[in-house]
């Protein structure tokens, strides 16, 4: 007897881009267009088809959408970012107002990434998945300007122009990956103590050059020292102290390295009393003196 999923999977067609049979030749293969570039010539609806070697992302913007991912019927209202592994099949019926991209990218982009980063994408596309971008408007305008600019490049190919699909394509899915970790981590966590933890992290950007204690981070959020100290090792692996002393020798590094002042200057602004104490602190957190860093910061960074 005849294997049905087999005989099923083979009725479905499969395409380089919808409606395409043949695929560019380069293997680093990156492809961006509007929704309503292909959407609009069949009537706003794209039937059930997989893209063999080829990872997609749906970018919706604004409209909507009802995506149909392996016989799983998702309704969407944009922003929202939908991902698509190979060998799904899938369908999308758009709203004629629909607008946002498609972005498909070739396997050799999503895992050819060097060293222990290698499954760097991999969380985005082990199941399909639609990332809700209503409540993050600083992910969806930084989204929305690197997929302009990606489409951009496209339509106006320039010396290093596969590297730049590449590095641009890259840089829109690690945008995602990282939305996508928050909310695992929310899930994982549990809401109150991920908002708790976000919380913190907004007060120390306010004060980290007040050179707050934690005592004075813990008494603003409510919460003692104990329980703020054990939530930032459960969420980041770092203690409370370690995240404000992290984000102090941050700002250090940027203002040494971008800042064309005195290195006693500098630790006065960032809330030091005695420019020697600072330097010695920023030679025990950071590996260097601020001078060594300052002639050498590419190394320095590469070293810690």
């Amino acid at each position: 007897m005849p294997d049905i999923s087999k005989l099923a999977s083979a009725d479905i067609p499969q395409f380089a881009l919808y409606g395409e049979q043949t695929r560019a030749e380069n293997a680093e293969f990156v492809h961006i267009e509007l929704i309503e570039t292909r959407s609009r010539l069949y009537n706003w609806h794209i039937a059930n088809h997989t893209h063999p070697g080829l990872f997609q992302v749906l970018f919706l913007f604004g409209g909507q959408v009802r995506a149909n991912v392996n016989n799983v019927v998702w309704e969407c209202n944009g922003p929202v970012a939908i991902t698509v592994h190979p060998s799904v099949a899938h369908s999308f019926d758009f709203s004629q107002e629909a607008q946002g991209y498609v972005l498909t990218v070739d396997q050799n982009v999503i895992f050819a990434v060097a060293g222990s980063h290698a499954d760097l994408y991999s969380s985005l596309f082990v199941q399909p998945l639609a990332i809700a971008l209503a409540e993050l408007p600083e992910v969806h305008s930084r989204l929305e300007s690197l997929l302009k600019n990606l489409l951009a490049e496209a339509s106006w190919p320039q010396y290093g122009h596969t590297l730049m699909l590449e590095w641009l394509a890259r840089s829109a899915l690690l945008l995602l990956v990282r939305v996508h970790a928050e909310h695992r981590l929310a899930d994982q966590s549990g809401r109150n103590d991920f908002e708790l933890f976000s919380r913190f992290r907004a007060e120390v950007e306010r004060h980290f050059k007040d050179q707050w204690q934690v005592s004075q981070y813990a008494d603003v959020l409510r919460v003692t020292p104990t329980r703020l100290n054990r939530l930032c090792l459960k969420l980041s692996g770092k203690s409370a102290f370690d995240i404000t002393q992290d984000r102090l020798m941050l700002e250090a590094c940027r203002k040494l390295t971008y800042v064309p002042t005195s290195i006693a200057s500098i630790a006065y602004e960032l809330g030091f009393q005695d420019p020697a104490y600072f330097s010695r602190l920023f030679k025990k957190r950071m590996g260097v003196t601020p001078k060594e860093f300052r002639r050498h910061p590419a190394e320095a960074t590469a070293e810690d």
